[in-house]
């Protein structure tokens, strides 16, 4: 059973064209409608996405599927592949790594099914679903929170040392304070810390402790430059 999964419904993968029953080939053109459905979907899972893409991809087993299926008797599984991955070109505008990807799933869907390899393709198409659903759900791959940096206005009689650490430690994974400097006619200290958020939403929670601190003087919250951030 588990042999005839992965065996082509061809019997043979030396010459398709002559080979091939019209059973046989609209039976593949069924495989490759539903698989490229599926393949879409598992593009339009939590993505933003465009109908003219979403239908292409849905088509695009079943095109595949047709030039292998004509290539593959006349010049060898080797060119056949080759001629198919330069369909790829269909895409003229840049696209998001998923969607290259998706492009990818279902070329590979058509190939498959293309060569007869239909138990191979439904296999592959549900592993694929299952390992995207699973890395979407995840919190595999999410960017951290991104670096911020701090300033704070303190009077120039405030030992600063340390004096932030409490409420920082709290509201922040990571915090450095890089850097000090007057201001005000050297009044006023201002003090620079790079530092990290543990989650989001918590800027205004903190710049509220942090005014107790320093006497409700100023204090500023943004992100780090690029190519600055030191954490």
């Amino acid at each position: 059973m588990l042999e005839s999964t992965f065996s082509s419904v061809f019997g043979t993968a030396e010459s398709l064209v002559g080979a091939v029953s019209a059973a046989d080939f609209l039976l593949c053109c069924a495989f490759s409608v539903v698989l490229g459905a599926v393949c879409a979907g598992v593009y339009m899972f939590r993505h933003s996405y465009s109908k003219n893409f979403v239908v292409t991809l849905a088509l695009l087993p079943l095109i595949v599927q047709m030039v292998i299926t004509l290539v593959n008797g006349n010049l060898g599984a080797g060119i056949a592949v080759m001629g198919v991955f330069n369909l790829v070109r269909f895409r003229s505008i840049p696209g998001s790594a998923k969607d290259i990807g998706s492009v990818f799933l279902a070329m590979a869907v058509g190939l498959a099914t293309g060569m007869g390899f239909l138990g191979l393709a439904c296999v592959f198409t549900v592993v694929v679903a299952v390992v995207n659903l699973l890395f979407v759900l995840t919190p595999f791959g999410r960017p951290r929170e991104p670096g911020k940096t701090l300033r704070i206005t303190i009077p120039e009689d405030l030992e600063y040392d340390g004096v932030f650490d409490e409420v920082l430690n709290r509201y922040a994974a990571e915090s450095e304070l890089t850097e000090v400097t007057t201001t005000n006619m050297g009044s006023l200290f201002q003090l620079t810390y790079q530092l990290r958020l543990r989650e989001r939403g918590l800027e205004k929670a903190m710049i509220d402790e942090l005014r107790c601190l320093n006497g409700n003087l100023k204090i500023s919250l943004g992100m780090t430059p690029q190519g600055r951030e030191t954490l």
